[in-house]
This record gives structure tokens, C-alpha cells and sequence, in this order.
């Protein structure tokens, strides 16, 4: 019996942990956008680039154009990818508009090179997403787009398909965008953070890299062994 309420303890540590985890990379994330990408002339990638720039365009309030663009993708994602997920989709996106509500009105300013800000705040962007992607959380659309477009290709096919290719190519129609409509060095500025983000965001959780090589030893009859690799997808 103890060793059940041990074992269920743990688990609800675990279970509240993640949010811990998902609140605190949504806060980085909004903290990056609003203090450090905005005011350098950069935006976000994925759902939330689309929603600076419809806000650009616009004059919307910034959170509810990134909550009107990513409620969609949430109430898809929860039929397709369960529950739980939409859960902590609903409770890192919440928290990530909130913070760029917050983190809006807070006087910060980084006296550098706009490269150099943008650098550093596609760095604390990808650490947050880390946060968030290792705790099954997500607060972009480009995410759920992606996994649900894998889940669909691999219940046909049978076989993984790297998020990789859709993540690019979905990205790349948003760069695409703010560079006719905003201008050339908001897309150039946004591309870096999308490098900087994506690097370390596959860093901490190997997220763009959807298989792994498994080294398996086959043990032959005779006095030597054969070693064969299979490709198993990551969690």
C-alpha cells in the first residue's frame, strides 16, 4: 500500500510539476516577444508571428490577435491529440497571452546592436519553448499543425515524418509574409530568432529530430554477434 501511494505521489508531483514548467517557459516566451523582439523590430515564428502582423496591420490588441489565430489550432489539436494536451495548450497559451499583456507595459530596454537583442531573445524564446515542448505543453499552432499532420501521415503510412519539413515550410510563408507587408528587416531580423530559437530548443529537447538510431545486438548461434540498427521514434 505504501509503495502505491508512493508510486501515485510521485506521480502527481510529476503531473503538477509539468505545469510548473509550462507557466514558466509561457512567461519567458511572452517576456522575449514583449521586451526584447517587438521593440527590436523582430517577430515571433509560427501562429504568433501571423498574429504580430495582423496586428501591424491592423492596430488590434496584440494578445487577442494571437489568441483569435491560435484557438483554432487548439480546438483541433485537443480532438486529435488528446485531453491532456489540450489542457496544457490551454494553460501555456494562456499564461503566454497574459504575459504579453503584463510584459508590454514594463519599461525594459537592451542598449545593443538590434542583432545582438534579437540573438539574445530568440535564446530565452527557445529555452522557454523547451520548458513548455518537455513538459507536453505548446503554445504556438505551427506545433499542433505539425504534430497532427505527422499523426494523419503516419496512420496512413505507418511511417514518422520529421516535423522538420512542415515546420520550415509553414515558417517560411510567415517571413514571407512580414517582408511584403511589414518589411525586409523585420523578415531578416525574424529569421534569426527562428535560427537562434530552433537551436536551442533542439538543444534541450532534440524536438526536430523526430528519430534516433537504436543499436540492436542480434546474438547469432555461433561464437559471433551482429549489430543492426532500427529507427524508433522519440516521445
Amino acid at each position: 500500500m505504501k509503495l502505491e501511494e508512493m508510486t501515485w505521489t510521485r506521480k502527481r508531483f510529476g503531473e503538477v510539476f509539468s505545469y510548473v514548467l509550462i507557466v514558466t517557459g509561457a512567461l519567458l516566451a511572452s517576456f522575449s516577444v514583449a521586451c526584447v523582439l517587438l521593440p527590436n523590430d523582430a517577430i515571433d515564428c509560427g501562429t504568433a508571428g501571423i498574429a504580430i502582423i495582423l496586428s501591424k496591420m491592423t492596430g488590434l490588441n496584440h494578445a487577442l490577435c494571437v489568441a483569435g489565430v491560435f484557438l483554432p489550432f487548439l480546438a483541433v489539436g485537443t480532438i486529435i491529440l488528446g485531453r491532456t494536451f489540450g489542457i496544457k495548450a490551454l494553460v501555456g497559451s494562456a499564461v503566454y497571452i497574459v504575459g504579453l499583456e503584463i510584459f508590454e507595459k514594463v519599461p525594459f530596454e537592451l542598449n545593443t546592436e538590434h542583432y545582438l537583442a534579437v540573438a539574445f531573445g530568440g535564446a530565452i524564446l527557445g529555452v522557454g519553448h523547451s520548458l513548455i515542448l518537455r513538459s507536453g505543453g505548446c503554445i504556438d499552432g505551427s506545433e499542433i499543425f505539425a504534430k497532427v499532420l505527422v499523426k494523419k501521415i503516419f496512420a496512413k503510412t505507418g511511417k514518422h515524418f520529421s516535423m522538420v519539413y512542415i515546420l520550415v515550410g509553414f515558417n517560411a510563408c510567415v517571413f514571407l509574409a512580414a517582408f511584403f507587408l511589414i518589411n525586409r528587416n523585420t523578415a531578416l531580423m525574424s529569421l534569426l530568432v527562428y535560427v537562434v530559437a530552433t537551436a536551442v530548443i533542439n538543444h534541450f529537447t532534440g524536438h526536430f529530430e523526430p528519430i534516433k538510431p537504436v543499436p540492436i545486438i542480434a546474438q547469432n548461434k555461433g561464437s559471433f554477434s551482429t549489430v543492426s540498427t532500427i529507427d524508433e521514434a522519440l516521445p
